[in-house]
């Protein structure tokens, strides 16, 4: 799996990009327009993202910014609902009307600060992305 990991914190940073190593190749953006060009280089590529994990206060261009574009862009290019970027919105702010306008923007889960693995991991299953887990007999 590639996944693209756009924050602006270094600590943060630093950490998702340590948890999802376990999970495939990762390249990390420390601002907005960093996380549209390194997605832009990777369709031109023909190497896509599978997942972002995107904050949504961010310099230059904020997270509900980089979505919108990156929707859009998957529109104009009629690519398929189902081959479209898995987003992770992620962020500590307590204001549901941002998390709100993300969903309507096209997010497909949404994971508060400071990030709980275990939830992330849960989307990443709900999402595909992962294999969800077996069920335990008891």
């Amino acid at each position: 799996m590639k996944i693209l990991i756009a924050e602006d914190d270094r600590i943060s940073r630093s950490f998702l990009q340590k948890f999802m190593a376990n999970y495939g190749e990762v390249e990390v953006a420390v601002d907005g327009m960093d996380a549209i060009d390194l997605y832009m280089d990777a369709i031109k590529d023909k190497e896509p993202f599978d997942l972002l994990c995107l904050d949504i206060m961010m310099p230059k261009v904020d997270g509900l910014k980089v979505l919108k574009v990156i929707r859009q862009l998957e529109t104009q290019n009629k690519q398929a609902a189902d081959s479209r970027l898995k987003i992770i919105m992620m962020t500590a702010l307590a204001d549901i009307g941002y998390v709100d306008e993300a969903f309507r923007l096209g997010c497909d889960a949404y994971a508060s600060k400071p990030v709980d693995t275990e939830k992330v991991e849960e989307a990443m299953k709900n999402l595909g992305l992962l294999p969800p887990e077996e069920k335990k007999e008891e």
